[in-house]
């Protein structure tokens, strides 16, 4: 394990042990931001308004090729921007569909490669009725 990976992050969301805040590895604070992108709407946070893609609002809205090629614009450059110096953003893929045999659910599939760590991942999501899944 690389050197950049043995950094300890706080784990998001926030927990306590006994030794005070729990921490994570690189690679999965890297993924809890773009969990953090997906799932917080647009002006939830106070001070920076335009962060989130608020895709839990995305199951109920009508099935079109147009809508998922806007969210898969959105959401990339989003993430982008979030993971800034953390992912090659010329690397950054996004795939946005309803799942064929049950249009009620939402998935995602995210490709990205770490930058420091030439370290490669794919994440998938599934929206079902406002839940997640991932």
């Amino acid at each position: 394990m690389s050197r950049l990976n043995q950094a300890h992050y706080l784990d998001f969301p926030l927990r306590l042990g006994p030794e005070g805040g729990t921490t994570c590895s690189r690679i999965e604070h890297v993924r809890h931001q773009i969990e953090q992108v997906l799932f917080t709407d647009p002006g939830e946070r106070w001070f920076r308004p335009e962060f989130g893609a608020g895709i839990r609002r995305l199951v109920f809205e009508p099935q079109s090729s147009t809508l998922w090629q806007v969210t898969r614009q959105r959401l990339q450059s989003s993430l982008a921007e979030a993971l800034a110096g953390e992912i090659d953003a010329r690397e950054l893929e996004v795939e946005v569909a309803a799942d064929p045999d049950a249009t009620e659910r939402l998935l995602i599939l995210i490709r990205y490669r770490l930058a420091a760590l030439n370290h490669s991942e794919t994440l998938e999501f599934e929206l079902t009725g406002g839940t997640r899944h991932g």
